[in-house]
């Protein structure tokens, strides 16, 4: 069966659509099962409260479950596709036609949620793992999982002080706001990288005698995180700099 006769069969929303004919993956659209999408990536009931999405949604669609909490089913459907698969590449035309107006407050409650839960919740396994080290060796590493935290938090700060308010002009339809996108897109690399620092350090120096379930417990901590950040960047690279540059405001 033809991709064009696929389309004519089933309601599939807009950016299906255009994702089916570029052939580009096979996809989540409207008519997915909540249920089913949690069940292929359940990475994404970490992405879900940022949407003000709880567990308990039954059989509900993807368009049914937009249309009860009033979100914009396209936009959804780019955050979900981008989160779950690494290598996706939204189409250009469904970025740049997509109602953008959720994208600051869903980044927005992302950085809340790493500055608020994750990492003082690593933090507090990481002070369990340190109380088992000599007090210099517990003292660097706590010391630069802070310098860690700070980076990332100054890194948010900047964006949502700097950049946010200039994509919701932007959104808004002021002509006038410019953005320098390559400053904040080069940041996020380091972050990365930092954080990965961190985990080797846990898996080659950590003393036999401090392994435990605190360990075991920081490190997958610390892997889920390092995911969760890659995920926050791509959505940032592959939505918001196209959406930017598709309006024409990013200084070079």
């Amino acid at each position: 069966m033809s991709v064009e006769l696929l389309i004519r069969n089933f309601a599939l929303c807009d950016i299906a659509k255009a994702l089916l004919l570029n052939m580009t993956h096979y996809i989540y659209n409207c008519e997915s099962r909540m249920a089913d999408i949690i069940t292929s990536h359940v990475e994404l009931i970490e992405m879900m409260p940022r949407f003000g999405i709880a567990l308990g949604f039954g059989d509900m669609t993807v368009s049914q479950l937009c249309k009860k909490k009033n979100i914009d089913v396209n936009f959804f459907l780019l955050i979900c596709n981008v989160y779950s698969f690494s290598d996706f590449i939204p189409d250009a035309n469904v970025v740049n036609n997509t109602d953008m107006t959720m994208l600051v407050p869903y980044l927005k409650a992302s950085h809340h949620y790493y500055l608020q839960k994750r990492l003082p919740h690593i933090q507090n396994h990481l002070h369990h793992i340190a109380g088992k080290l000599p007090p210099k060796v517990a003292s660097v590493f706590l010391r630069f999982f802070e310098l860690y935290k700070n980076e990332v938090e100054a890194h948010f700060i900047n964006e949502e002080k700097n950049l946010f308010p200039l994509i919701q002009r932007l959104i808004s339809g002021d002509n006038d706001a410019g953005i320098h996108i390559n400053s904040f897109n080069d940041v996020h690399q380091d972050i990365e990288d930092k954080l990965q620092d961190i985990t080797q350090i846990i898996f080659k120096y950590l003393p036999e005698n401090a392994t435990d379930d605190d360990t075991t417990d920081v490190v997958t901590d610390l892997l889920l995180l390092a995911r969760d950040l890659h995920k926050h960047s791509l959505i940032e690279e592959k939505i918001l700099v196209p959406f930017v540059r598709h309006l024409g405001k990013d200084i070079n």
